[in-house]
């Protein structure tokens, strides 16, 4: 009992120091890392009380099994979000998505709105919310030069960011988790939670939109920003193409296959990174090209490693709470505790989900619960497909809510309490409107 409270007592800390980063000013990566060694260090004290352990001096062995099993499962969602990032990046980089500045361009404030809203939402179903938002964002800096306007369009950037990435398996790392993890189909959660997702970002842009009227200035719209690069336009639309293009393909792959989404990402990577390479061919005969610098052997040195490494600590610290069976008498204890109602329960942990990390939330749940073949609980059921629903856009409710809130927060300057005093009660509506829309959809839509 001691060894659990410890381990208790090490993550509620340590989530505590990741909660308030933006106060202690170290990075939550070194935080999750430090949770990842002490829980399992602290598990060893008394290992047997967890796990069963061989007679003789194989308890080591023992556990280093119990460890590299979960890693074993980690390591995929992380090679999925390493090469994801590779693909993004240089599709970026590369001019890939210069077409897509292009087509924002318009004179009125409340038609940029709308364009905005549905590009960011698609956008982040293929892509991810944190490089869709940047890209986004980039794009608002060059069309709008009112910061009262901007701040605006960057507050609904995050909500349909997250909205968009909700009922997509590849838009959310929460969905690339449940995805990984089998609780949910690409089909399954496309299906289901493609209209709440919907109605969560259209509901808040037509509120928005009211505050909008008249139209935008031209002063610094001759043309939009554009990424710089030697290759021509169809090789820039060719990587564009193969790189999204590739990333929806996944899905498809897993489904056609049976292997893990990690290896389909992993086939796009190699496909991309050959086709950019036949590109840089003669571009490598003009040494002062600054192409040649956004080859994939470079761009994989600004892989975001520190986002790694807080999921691989996060997610490794939750392994440990699976491992004991704290998690599992938490997910008896809120089924218990609000009879087992599956929209009161996940809905609350969206409301948390714009307080703290998404990420450990969704980890916890899924060692919390266990898979059922029948019910609610069974792949694709009404508690999945709701948890997917919940972490992603309960994020919106709070600026520091998601990885998407976070950098548009810094890269647009908007404060805490303004996101708060406009912004939170509109995505609240448009979050409640979802889960009641599913609600309705599998009580009369689609009854089980």
């Amino acid at each position: 009992m001691t060894t659990t409270v410890l381990i208790v007592g090490v993550f509620v800390i340590g989530y505590l120091f990741i909660a308030i980063e933006s106060l202690t000013k170290v990075n939550k990566a070194a935080i999750a890392l430090l949770m990842f060694v002490a829980c399992w260090t602290i598990f060893m004290l008394n290992p047997g009380q967890y796990i069963p352990l061989p007679d003789g001096d194989g308890v080591a062995s023992a556990v280093s099994e119990v460890i590299e099993k979960h890693l074993g499962s980690t390591s995929t969602t992380l090679f999925f979000l390493m090469g994801a990032m590779t693909i993004v990046e240089l599709v970026d980089q590369n001019g890939g998505f210069n077409f897509v500045r292009g087509m924002m361009k318009t004179k009125s404030k409340r038609t940029l709105l709308w364009r905005i809203a549905f590009m960011t939402f698609f956008l982040s179903a293929i892509l991810d919310n944190l490089t869709t938002s940047i890209v986004m964002i980039m794009i608002l800096r060059k069309l709008v030069s009112d910061h009262k306007d901007r701040i605006i369009y960057a507050s609904l950037v995050v909500i349909a960011a997250n909205s968009g990435g909700a009922f997509s398996p590849i838009g959310d790392v929460t969905t690339i988790m449940l995805w990984n993890k089998g609780v949910i189909t690409a089909a399954g959660v496309i299906k289901e939670i493609f209209i709440p997702s919907l109605i969560s970002m259209v509901i808040p842009a037509l509120i928005m939109s009211t505050s909008l009227n008249g139209e935008l200035s031209m002063t610094g719209q001759e043309t939009a920003a554009t990424a710089q690069s030697d290759f021509t336009s169809a090789q820039r639309k060719a990587v564009f193409a193969i790189g999204v293009g590739g990333l929806m393909f996944v899905p498809v792959f897993k489904s056609i296959t049976h292997l893990p989404p990690f290896v389909g990402i992993l086939l796009v990577l190699g496909v991309l990174w050959t086709v950019t390479e036949v590109f840089y061919r003669k571009l490598r005969r003009r040494p002062e090209s600054g192409s040649v610098q956004k080859r994939v052997t470079n761009m994989l040195s600004r892989i975001d490693m520190s986002t790694i490494l807080f999921f691989l600590g996060i997610l490794m610290a939750v392994a440990c709470l699976e491992t004991i069976g704290v998690l599992t008498e938490l997910g008896k204890g809120l089924n218990t505790a609000f009879d087992g109602n599956h929209y009161l329960v996940t809905g609350i942990i969206g409301v948390l989900s714009s307080i703290i990390d998404n990420v450990p939330l969704v980890a916890g749940c899924m060692g919390m619960y266990p898979i059922d073949t029948i019910g609610d609980m069974a792949q694709d059921g009404v508690f999945w497909q709701l948890l997917a629903y919940c972490a992603g856009v309960g994020g919106s409710m709070l600026i520091v809510g998601s990885a998407a809130g976070v950098v548009v927060m810094g890269l647009e300057k908007i404060t805490f309490g303004w996101y708060m005093r406009h912004v939170s009660w509109i995505a609240m509506v448009g979050y409640i409107a979802g889960i009641a829309y599913y609600w309705v959809e599998r009580t009369f839509l689609m009854p089980m």
